[in-house]
């Protein structure tokens, strides 16, 4: 792996730790550590006392943070799952709550450069789009094997994608001639879906279409929402959750739940409106442009 791949700027940063307020002797998870940007803040902050779990499905991923962190080796737990599983590494590890989460969610660099994972519409890569390479399920399999009526609604509803009907028409259409095998594959399917001018395109035609193929191959908002209301019994009192989303169902999710956790009276919401990147932080790191930040204060 290059150094490159090594690299991380994780995004938000200042406000993360601003809100996230990580104190020695604290007990901090970081749910998606990604290659460890977040976390070696954090690991900082607490000045060589407390301790940090980190959470990954990726094992190369989990790998590149346990090298960049390597100097806060005897603070550092990493575990190779989904965080909506908290509950039970917890046990294990004999941990019965802890102060502060932060989540990170979406595609880390790591797997956007690593065009064999096929994340990206970009390059031409196999169809498989998981972040965990042990699971079964691949975009491929969605694309080839799943129903028309299935795939307009996946494309739909985890895409929110207006086209999503003559999308997945086309894609049986296609499949039927011979099995869609690659991400460009897919991405030329779907751009023949839009009108020809790219002048009336706002984002590429396909963007919406491999995020819903995405999201639906990792679980990632069963998985968000599971892990917030597991979270949320093991949060101490005074604990903090902050989460950057990426797109509207993921802020949607967290914006719910943490409304609902102030109504009940249980929790402070420390910022009313979600937080984005400046101008300058997108222009330095363009994945920033689409995250949202959202932090909440545990009162009982």
């Amino acid at each position: 792996m290059d150094d490159k791949r090594h690299h991380h700027d994780p995004v938000l940063l200042q406000d993360v730790m601003h809100y996230l307020d990580p104190k020695p002797g604290e007990t901090v998870v970081d749910g998606t550590i990604g290659l460890g940007g977040h976390a070696a803040a954090i690991l900082r902050a607490m000045q060589g006392r407390g301790r940090l779990i980190g959470f990954d499905q990726d094992e190369e991923a989990l790998a590149t943070a346990k090298q960049n962190l390597r100097d806060f080796s005897g603070q550092l737990t990493l575990l190779h799952d989904n965080v909506r599983n908290i509950d039970c590494h917890f046990a294990g590890l004999s941990v019965g709550s802890f102060d502060k989460l932060v989540l990170d969610l979406g595609v880390s660099s790591l797997q956007l450069d690593c065009v064999e994972r096929g994340f990206s519409f970009q390059s031409e890569a196999p169809l498989d789009m998981r972040m965990n390479r042990t699971r079964d399920l691949t975009a491929r399999r969605i694309v080839n094997e799943w129903d028309q009526e299935d795939l307009e609604k996946l494309i739909r509803e985890c895409g929110e994608e207006r086209w999503s009907r003559r999308i997945a028409r086309r894609i049986v259409e296609e499949r039927g001639r011979k099995p869609i095998e690659t991400t460009a594959e897919l991405a030329k399917i779907v751009v023949k879906c839009y009108l020809p001018s790219k002048a009336a395109w706002r984002i590429h035609p396909a963007t919406r279409t491999f995020q819903a193929l995405r999201i639906t191959v990792n679980q990632e908002l069963e998985s968000l929402a599971e892990v917030l209301e597991k979270a949320w019994k093991l949060l101490n009192p005074d604990g903090r959750i902050v989460v950057i989303s990426f797109h509207s169902l993921e802020d949607r999710i967290v914006k719910q739940r943490f409304r609902r956790w102030k109504d009940e009276g249980a929790a402070e919401l420390l910022v009313k409106k979600p937080l984005i990147a400046t101008d300058e932080e997108t222009e330095k790191n363009p994945r920033a442009r689409s995250a949202k930040l959202r932090a909440i204060r545990k009162i009982k």
